[in-house]
């Protein structure tokens, strides 16, 4: 808590220069921090002061238990006062408590997840569209905002990627575990046999980051192309050249939106999201993370998976860092992923 005290100092003294407000966006994100670790504190001197008050009512029980003309019936009353108390503040406690393994940098901060379809043709790509469907439930659950900001879609089923928005309260450090390849097994849907088969698909989280907002890019060092969005709906969708793909040439950091209707705005989100990458790049502090950022991926296939998900011969959700399992795998695809996020963050 001392730390989280000196941040909010900190934050307090930035928001009190005379140009705080001058790049809006930036101190919108800087005063929303602020809000959150000032309720996360008064959370907790709740819960301390709530914690007293049950110590003291206990002792209260204590001494009337010792006391010959103590009744039994207020006793009873004040027991059952306790009870009810110390649920009510265990479960504050486990909801708070979970937000002391989330102290990283950008553990606060909205993200960016991706998802690639890997090995298995079709059924990958469709098992890519299932992920994308887990987290958008997932997200929606937790009452974060998901928003698809781009998406290729495969030739008969599924997607080949999908990036996806998702702004809410610490929504990169409880999603940033699930990083990884992601293996699914099941009667494949698209074989006329009905076949077994295992799909495998990659992962991958960004944060959304505050201090990208100031990486200057040089536009000579940019490419930038411009392509017809793919897929069903929309009016302008397959017609018109909306969707923007931007390539740092330096890095070969490639991003790409879709998702609005003009090409200038989807060339905007694109530029927020590359400078997000650029910024993360500069941060690395090794060449394996230098190579994801730029694309260089772990291969989408066996021996890398981090979870698996088993809906053929029997129904089981491993995940293969914590031994977390599930043997409702259905709910586990509509999103309810608590359990195992919250054992992945536990092992920070």
């Amino acid at each position: 808590m001392a730390k989280k005290k000196q941040k909010i100092i900190q934050l307090e003294i930035l928001t009190a220069e005379p140009n705080f407000w001058q790049d809006q966006e930036k101190a919108k994100n800087i005063s929303q921090e602020l809000s959150d670790l000032k309720e996360e504190i008064s959370l907790w001197d709740m819960i301390e002061q709530e914690t007293a008050e049950l110590s003291e009512m206990m002792k209260l029980i204590s001494v009337s238990e010792k006391a010959s003309t103590s009744s039994a019936n207020n006793n009873e009353a004040l027991e059952k006062e306790i009870v009810e108390k110390y649920n009510e503040l265990e479960n504050k406690f486990k909801k708070e408590e979970l937000k002391v393994f989330l102290g990283g940098q950008y553990d606060r901060h909205n993200a960016y997840l991706s998802i690639y379809a890997g090995a298995g043709g079709t059924e990958a790509q469709d098992w890519a569209e299932m992920l994308s469907r887990m987290y958008s439930r997932y997200a929606e659950k937790k009452g974060w905002k998901a928003q698809i900001v781009e998406i290729s879609y495969g030739q008969e089923a599924g997607i080949k990627s999908a990036v996806i928005e998702i702004k809410g309260k610490f929504a990169y450090g409880y999603l940033k575990k699930e990083a990884g390849v992601h293996r699914l097994v099941r009667l494949s849907p698209f074989n006329a046999n009905n076949l077994r088969h295992t799909s495998f698909a990659l992962v991958e989280i960004l944060p959304e980051v505050v201090e990208a907002a100031e990486v200057e890019i040089n536009p000579i060092d940019l490419r930038v192309d411009t392509y017809r969005s793919s897929g069903p709906g929309g009016q302008n969708v397959n017609k018109v050249e909306s969707a923007v793909r931007i390539t740092h040439l330096p890095t070969n950091i490639v991003v790409s939106c879709q998702i609005e209707r003009s090409q200038a705005k989807n060339k905007e989100r694109a530029m927020k999201m590359l400078k997000n990458k650029l910024h993360q790049y500069q941060q690395a502090k090794n060449e394996e993370e230098k190579a994801k950022l730029k694309g260089e991926r772990p291969q989408a296939a066996w021996g890398n998976q981090i979870r698996s998900y088993v809906l053929h011969p029997y129904k089981m959700v491993k995940d293969l860092r914590t031994n977390i399992e599930s043997k409702q795998p259905e709910e586990i695809l509509d999103g309810d992923l608590d359990e195992f996020i919250e054992a992945e963050i536990r092992i920070e």
